[in-house]
C-alpha cells in the first residue's frame, strides 16, 4: 500500500465513509499522477493533492466532532471525483470557499488538530511532487498517532 492509500484509510476509518470516499477516483489519484504524460501531470497533480488535503480534513473533522472540516472534505472528494481540469476543480471549490473559511473562524483546537491545520495549509501550498510527499508522509505520521476512541468516550 503507498503512502497516500495508507493516509487515505487512516482517515475513513468507518466502513461507511470508506464506500463514500474511497472511490476509484479517489484511491487512484497518486498512481494516476506517477502514470501521467506531461500534458495530464497538473491535472493529476491536483488530484493527488485534493485526495491528501481531503484525508487531513476528514481527520479533523473526526478528531473535534467539527462539522464544518467533514463538509469541506466532501466538497474536496466532490471536485477530486467530478472535475476534468484543475480550472474545473478551482471553480468547484471556490463555490464553496465560505466553508473552507468557518474552519478557520469556527475553530478551536488542541496541538493535534494544530498539527492537521498546519498540514492542510502545506498541502495547498505543495507545488511540487517532493514537497508534497514529504506532507503526505508527516499525515500519516500523525493520523497513527491520533486517539480518537478517547475523545470520543470523554464526550
Amino acid at each position: 500500500m503507498t503512502t497516500y492509500e495508507t493516509l487515505l484509510h487512516l482517515a475513513f476509518r468507518d466502513p461507511a465513509d470508506q464506500a463514500q470516499f474511497l472511490t476509484p477516483a479517489a484511491l487512484v489519484a497518486y498512481s494516476g499522477f506517477e502514470r501521467a504524460g506531461a500534458r495530464e501531470q497538473s491535472f493529476r497533480f491536483e488530484q493527488w493533492r485534493l485526495g491528501v488535503a481531503m484525508s487531513l480534513l476528514r481527520l479533523l473533522g473526526d478528531l473535534g466532532d467539527h462539522e464544518e472540516a467533514r463538509r469541506a472534505a466532501a466538497v474536496l472528494h466532490k471536485a477530486l471525483s467530478t472535475a476534468e481540469s484543475p480550472q474545473a476543480i478551482d471553480q468547484q471549490i471556490g463555490k464553496e470557499n465560505k466553508l473552507f473559511e468557518q474552519i478557520y473562524t469556527n475553530l478551536y483546537v488542541n496541538d493535534e488538530g494544530e498539527a492537521l491545520l498546519d498540514l492542510f495549509a502545506r498541502t495547498l501550498d505543495a507545488d511540487a511532487p517532493d514537497f508534497l510527499a514529504q506532507v503526505e508522509a508527516e499525515a500519516v505520521d500523525l493520523a497513527r498517532e491520533l486517539d480518537f476512541e478517547t475523545r470520543n468516550d470523554d464526550e
